[in-house]
Order: structure tokens, then C-alpha cells, then sequence
């Protein structure tokens, strides 16, 4: 079971893609849509909330796309995570029950659950991750777009 929504899931998988192609030249939206099998306008608005927090920097231009702002070391699961929850809105949301239950039970006990489970991807980086992808891309086909 994946407790992760499909955005945040979606947000790690994308910064260790970039980490790990955004060399000799950044990373366009169309190509990490390709290897992700999504529409590129499906992406872009989590992108720029990767770049707003940071995590990811975006270069424009002909050639142009993403790069990892920092060192993949210095950038965790955790951190890409709240990037993500940060930039989805809750305003679709149905409003949140309230009762003494809700206040003082389940929602103490599902936020302590919830900063475990942060705890917990804090303590894994992009490094971390793109050492465990490595030879992932090997057989992979490289495919070049010239489009203007």
C-alpha cells in the first residue's frame, strides 16, 4: 500500500529523473513526460512548485528545461513531498469534520502518524534514490528532439 498521493509520488519521481538525466543539458518537460507516459501540461505546474521550493531550477531557452538546484545529497524525499502537498490546494476538498472525536483522537493520532511517515522519507535523498536507479536506463533508447 502506497500512502503517498499520486502528485507526491509523481513529484520524487520526477526530481530523481532530472537528477539523473539533467546531464550535459537540463531536462525538458516533453522528455520526462515521455519516459513517465503523462501529458506534458500534467506536469509543468508540479514542476514549478519544485522550482518555487527550490528543489528544482528551471532553465529557459531553446535547449532549456529542468536541473536539480542543489546537491542530490541535500535534497530528501521529505522535502520534495511537502513540495508537492504544499502546491495542491484544498479547495475541491469536502470540508473537514468537526467534533471533539476529530480534534482530539483521530487527528492527533493520524498528524503523529503523518510526521512519522516524513520522518521517515526525510531520512532518504535524491542521492539515495538515484544510487538504487542506477543501470535503470541502460537498454533505454536515447531519443533527441529538434523541434524549434
Amino acid at each position: 500500500m502506497i500512502l503517498l498521493s499520486r502528485r507526491s509520488l509523481l513529484a520524487i519521481a520526477a526530481v530523481v529523473d532530472i537528477a539523473l538525466h539533467a546531464r550535459p543539458s537540463p531536462v525538458a518537460a516533453k522528455m520526462l513526460a515521455v519516459r513517465h507516459n503523462l501529458p506534458p501540461r500534467h506536469l509543468e505546474t508540479m514542476l514549478q512548485a519544485l522550482v518555487r521550493a527550490g528543489i528544482l531550477k528551471g532553465v529557459r531557452g531553446p535547449r532549456g528545461g529542468y536541473e536539480i538546484a542543489r546537491e542530490r545529497r541535500r535534497i530528501t524525499a521529505g522535502d520534495i513531498v511537502r513540495a508537492a502537498m504544499a502546491s495542491t490546494g484544498e479547495d475541491s476538498m469536502p470540508p473537514a469534520p468537526e467534533s471533539r472525536l476529530v480534534d482530539e483522537v483521530i487527528g492527533p493520532t493520524v498528524q503523529g502518524a503523518g510526521e512519522a511517515f516524513l520522518k521517515e522519507l526525510d531520512a532518504v535523498t535524491v542521492d539515495d534514490l538515484c544510487r538504487r536507479a542506477d543501470g535503470l536506463f541502460k537498454d533505454a533508447p536515447v531519443t533527441a528532439d529538434f523541434t524549434i
